[in-house]
């Protein structure tokens, strides 16, 4: 697997230019970004949380964890990790824990932490464990512009 069709069909409909990154199979953003040789701060980590009306994918850098708290308060609803059967269903052209956080491609909102609102330039995963996609910090804040954008992460100790 390369990138997800999903998301390259969205990414390309959008006119959007990116390149891709191999890397060994990882199981955790921060090992990705260690193999890929990326800053954490740069590697866009999807969490996909549900609530009452349905689902929503919060967006850190891997260098970051969500605070569950604070993305409650800042989104009024009390909110709970998906399953993996439910991330399956959602993102059903992706590997468990590999979800791309280009919601828009799924028809799932999305919450951008605002540490990733200023990155030069952005990379995440593409659907699997051994690709991640690389583009400007400009083009990934144009596919993210339906985000909402807050702070509801802390850095990783």
């Amino acid at each position: 697997m390369t990138i997800a069709k999903k998301l390259q069909d969205y990414i390309d409909s959008e006119g959007v230019s990116y390149d891709t990154v191999a890397h060994h199979r990882t199981a955790t953003s921060s090992q990705t970004a260690e193999a890929a040789h990326v800053p954490g701060s740069r590697l866009a980590k999807s969490v996909v949380v549900h609530h009452e009306m349905g689902y929503v994918l919060a967006v850190v850098p891997a260098s970051h964890r969500v605070e569950l708290s604070t993305l409650q308060d800042v989104m009024n609803r009390r909110l709970g990790l998906a399953s993996e059967d439910e991330v399956s269903s959602l993102f059903s052209d992706c590997e468990i824990g590999a979800v791309p956080p280009i919601g828009s491609a799924y028809g799932v909102p999305v919450i951008l932490d605002e540490s990733l609102d200023r990155a030069s330039d952005v990379y995440f995963e593409g659907g699997d464990h051994r690709t991640l996609v690389h583009m400007s910090g400009t083009n990934f804040r144009n596919l993210m512009k339906d985000a909402q954008v807050a702070r509801f992460s802390h850095p990783s100790v």
